[in-house]
């Protein structure tokens, strides 16, 4: 059923409406329809479905409160190791959600994960759209990583890693690898990768014959994680970089009178990277996590 537009605002597609309140990503709410988790009006919800917030959704069974706008927030997280990027984990291991500053009316989405042995930096939002398109390979945004191995590698291998090598029937590469230093067992690197793959960092320097013995993402697309910023901790963008971010992205920034997060810590500088606009439309096909 296609609902009509009222004084609460345009209908929307339901997955696209509670992943921009902050309910989770578009993929995550796509799964728990197809599921038969979310209802509409005491109606099993269909993909595409089109609701207002003035809607009775239910997600697991509980009321799902939708306001007409929420403050779009970003976090950036430099994740430790040890810790994981699920919201809930069985085993009782620490998550990146446990220390997090809470919300009103919406929650936070990771943007991508890395896994539990990967440290650095992890961007979190409560929008939904912005989470799809930073995460989806369409958008174009690169990630840089610093890796430590135990080789230091010759300028053919370096080539090779670039120009793409086939690993477990996978093609495999680096848009750019740069030697930063080191000596004995330890050298490092940076390196970028424009689509990241499960575990490709440490799968294409397994191909050159290293072991990599850390792995810290320094940068998503123009986003950098500052020198300031400690292990396990987290800041806040400041309003000017949220603006820049958004409209990089062909975004809408959302700012309403209400306060969203409890106790902000703006960060002391500046986030963001000059990087080149862009242009390529964000398609429906899901994003890939990345390592």
């Amino acid at each position: 059923m296609h609902m009509q537009p009222d004084e609460a605002g345009q209908a929307e597609k339901i997955h696209k409406l509670l992943a921009g309140a902050g309910i989770g990503s578009r993929r995550a709410i796509e799964g728990w329809i197809a599921q038969g988790r979310v209802t509409v009006n005491g109606e099993p919800a269909h993909v595409g479905q089109r609701v207002t917030v003035k809607d009775k959704i239910l997600v697991d069974g509980a009321r799902v409160n939708i306001v007409a706008q929420t403050n779009s927030e970003i976090l950036l997280l430099n994740k430790a190791t040890g810790v994981i990027c699920s919201r809930h984990d069985t085993d009782g291991r620490p998550t990146i959600f446990d220390d997090l500053p809470s919300l009103r009316n919406s929650r936070w989405i990771s943007v991508g994960r890395l896994d539990m042995h990967t440290s650095g930096l992890l961007l979190m939002t409560n929008d939904g759209d912005l989470a799809h398109k930073l995460m989806h390979p369409s958008t174009g945004l690169d990630r840089e990583y610093a890796v430590r191995v135990n080789v230091r590698l010759d300028q053919a291998t370096l080539a090779q890693l670039q120009a793409g090598v086939s690993v477990d029937g996978e093609v495999l590469k680096f848009s750019d690898i740069k030697y930063y230093d080191g000596s004995g067992n330890n050298y490092w690197y940076h390196v970028v990768l424009l689509e990241g793959k499960n575990r490709e960092v440490r799968r294409l320097f397994e191909w050159a014959g290293c072991t990599v013995s850390r792995l810290k993402r320094v940068r998503y697309g123009p986003v950098i994680l500052p020198s300031w910023l400690r292990n396990g901790q987290w800041t806040s963008l400041q309003s000017s970089d949220l603006q820049t971010l958004y409209r990089l992205l062909g975004l809408r920034y959302r700012v309403s009178k209400k306060k969203q997060m409890r106790q902000p810590r703006v960060a002391k500088t500046s986030c963001l990277l000059p990087y080149p606009k862009l242009s390529q439309p964000v398609k429906s096909q899901p994003p890939k996590q990345t390592d």
